[in-house]
């Protein structure tokens, strides 16, 4: 698995989520499992079965996590704030003059409609590296958008 750029806040969430499955969820799972096997025989026991599915699921799940957290690349703001990073908010003016503000962030903390946008977006990719002034142009299901940089912070 590459390496993910995550906020402290979103790495303490993932921890909180992990420490759940892995106390709560095998805990409920365990006990579904006890009851299924009351069911009898376990080649024949559907139940049993889909609580095994269910076990391997959230392990995989787990899994994920505990290696999403490992790699993660924590978004600190860079120190200068005349070139783009991940973790900056951006102010950008399109051609028609409306400007928009996003937050550069990790893919796993995209959030479009909240005006954060992925380091590997197409719009995230161009803004990486300019500088305020500098003009990015994104081909979007809107067709080729321009955009000039208004602001770093």
């Amino acid at each position: 698995m590459k390496e993910a750029y995550l906020s402290k806040e979103k790495i303490e969430e993932l921890k909180t989520k992990l420490q759940t499955l892995k106390t709560e969820k095998r805990f409920e799972i365990a006990e579904r499992l006890k009851k299924a096997k009351e069911y009898g025989d376990l080649s024949e026991n559907f139940e049993y079965a889909t609580v095994k599915e269910d076990q391997e699921q959230l392990e995989r799940e787990i899994a994920q996590l505990e290696e999403l957290i490992k790699n993660a690349q924590i978004i600190t703001k860079a120190k200068t704030k005349d070139i783009v990073h991940v973790g900056h908010t951006v102010t950008v003016e399109a051609k028609d003059g409306k400007s928009h503000t996003f937050t550069i962030v990790g893919s796993e903390e995209a959030d479009p409609l909240n005006s954060k946008i992925s380091n590997i977006s197409p719009l995230g990719k161009e803004l990486l590296g300019r500088k305020i002034t500098d003009s990015v142009t994104v081909r979007t299901p809107k067709g080729i958008m321009e955009y000039r940089i208004l602001s770093i912070d």
